[in-house]
């Protein structure tokens, strides 16, 4: 029988934190969405739509990197305190390479390492 890969990601719209399950314990990962982006208080104006489409743009690159991790796996937990999770959701959904991945979504506060660590263990029951 073949086993389940299952991972855990605690994200927000700029850090992924990739809590991967292996014989029973976690290794996890960080994916950032960059840091190319220059400060909103110098873009106003005419610069503002700009802004707004180079933000889309690294967005929509962050979503894809996380995209090509999940599709490597049979049970997804996306969770965290921002609706980035659900807008990731939302963009698999309408990928058929995602058909036999089971997502969940959950919403949670911000949370430390050994928090979300915990929350991925008891979400997959996995024992200590």
């Amino acid at each position: 029988m073949k086993s389940t890969k299952k991972i855990g990601i605690w994200m927000d719209h700029s850090i992924a934190h990739l809590m991967k399950l292996s014989n029973g314990r976690i290794v996890t990962s960080t994916l950032e969405i960059g840091s190319s982006l220059p400060a909103k208080e110098q873009n106003l104006g005419i610069h503002e739509r700009l802004f707004h489409d180079k933000e889309q743009k690294q967005l929509s690159a962050y979503f894809s990197r996380l995209s090509d991790v999940i599709r490597e796996y049979d049970d997804v937990m996306l969770f965290g305190p921002t609706d980035a999770k659900s807008e990731l959701l939302n963009i698999l959904k309408g990928n058929h390479l995602f058909d036999n991945v089971k997502i969940e979504v959950k919403t949670v506060d911000k949370m430390t390492e050994n928090q979300q660590h915990a929350f991925v263990k008891e979400h997959f029951n996995i024992s200590n």
